[in-house]
């Protein structure tokens, strides 16, 4: 299927929210004039823009596939891993077994059924967010489930935060903080459970993200049993999950990791039958990161009916991946950050994989999932996701040690 040109995309998103080319470009960090020149077709975002294509994807509430594919038209790669479409029968929506397990949970959380899910970069914030909203209407009923996508703000002026937020949930006349409590609150007083999913809780400015997380603790103690929420995001929540002890906003939630990606979730995501030979050779090259996973099936279909590229030089092609090094750099531009984890590179295990990292080079290396926690006899601990990551440390490395100071 061809990719829609990226002109007619970014109008068609923008007008679905009326955003004005003003707007894009004040949250983006471009002048409107190049918004205008995006929409009009006469020029498109140059290699440098693919950050600022994908905070506008942001800002304009796209889903993880909306944005792989307005990225995808700009000529960037995409952000997320493919996730197939919620396949129907004639009885009912196949549903996975994590979706599953994950409601299964929620509903026996007592007195509070508030769970955080928790994913590393380049996963959906939530995985398989399409299945986990049809399996809430299924369980709850349609008009007891709410979406909310707190809106992308890249500085300042987040006014109108708790307004968007209220007109995802179909509640008019609100326009600040405590009219959206209200207004939750005489939907919690109907009959039955309201089920709650946040999905990119860790979009936006920090202050109304705290203040949205206080008022969904107070509404969960106010009407116990009555919100099921699934709030889903990464380190900025397990921040407000675990830095505050007992005064954390959201200690009374339990928490959840999506699972470590599979051989299933490899065939679930292509559109052709993949032999299980190539997808567990696609995961032992990525260790299991989503996006190096498609990478690494490409290059072996790429290679299919020739000559089979041994694992060396296919990991350090997956070296060079731009999504490694845009997480990889920030980290490294540090001469002391780049000695302490040039330490590390050598190291099968880098520390045990507790629920809150302390170390803050640790905490960024995990959740921009260069590290796993895996599983040993004797507990779980932090690893190198897979060699070629080993290797694009070096790289990125060498490469900044080459940069006179």
């Amino acid at each position: 299927m061809p990719v829609p040109e990226f002109a007619d995309l970014l109008s068609r998103h923008m007008r679905r929210i009326r955003a004005s080319a003003g707007g894009v470009a004040a949250e983006i960090g471009i002048s409107r004039e190049a918004v205008n020149n995006w929409r009009a077709g006469t020029s498109r975002p140059s290699r440098r823009h693919r950050g600022r294509v994908l905070a506008c994807a942001n800002y304009l509430r796209l889903t993880e596939a909306e944005s792989n594919t307005l990225l995808q038209a700009a000529g960037f790669e995409p952000e997320f891993p493919a996730e197939p479409a919620v396949a129907a029968t004639d009885a009912a929506v196949v549903i996975p077994a994590t979706v599953l397990q994950l409601f299964d949970r929620l509903q026996q959380l007592r007195p509070y059924p508030v769970c955080l899910l928790l994913t590393q970069a380049h996963w959906g914030q939530p995985p398989e967010r399409a299945a986990i909203l049809a399996e809430a209407a299924a369980r709850y009923g349609s008009d007891r489930v709410l979406h909310l996508q707190p809106p992308f703000r890249a500085g300042d002026g987040d006014q109108d935060y708790f307004a968007l937020l209220a007109a995802q949930c179909g509640l008019a006349g609100v326009g600040f903080d405590a009219g959206f409590e209200a207004a939750l609150a005489q939907r919690l007083q109907q009959p039955g459970a309201l089920f709650c999913l946040v999905s990119r809780f860790e979009q936006g400015a920090a202050g109304p993200r705290d203040v949205l997380a206080g008022i969904l603790r107070s509404l969960s103690e106010m009407y116990s049993g009555k919100l099921h929420l699934l709030i889903c995001g990464g380190a900025a929540l397990a921040d407000l999950k675990y830095q505050g002890g007992d005064l954390s906003l959201l200690n009374i939630a339990a928490s959840e990791s999506w699972p470590e990606l599979d051989a299933d979730d490899l065939q679930r995501g292509s559109a052709t039958v993949l032999p299980l030979a190539t997808r567990v050779r696609a995961l032992h090259l990525s260790g299991g990161h989503p996006l190096l996973a498609q990478a690494a099936l490409a290059l072996l279909e790429e290679a299919a009916g020739g000559p089979a590229p041994d694992d060396a030089a296919l990991t350090e092609t997956l070296a060079t991946h731009p999504r490694l090094w845009e997480a990889l750099l920030p980290l490294l531009r540090e001469r002391a950050a780049r000695t302490a984890i040039a330490a590390w590179l050598a190291r099968t295990r880098l520390g045990p994989a507790r629920p809150y990292l302390v170390d803050p080079l640790l905490r960024q290396l995990y959740w921009n999932n260069l590290l796993a926690a895996r599983t040993h006899p004797d507990g779980q601990w932090l690893e190198w996701r897979c060699a070629a990551i080993v290797r694009a440390v070096h790289l990125v490395i060498d490469s900044l040690d080459d940069v006179p100071a």
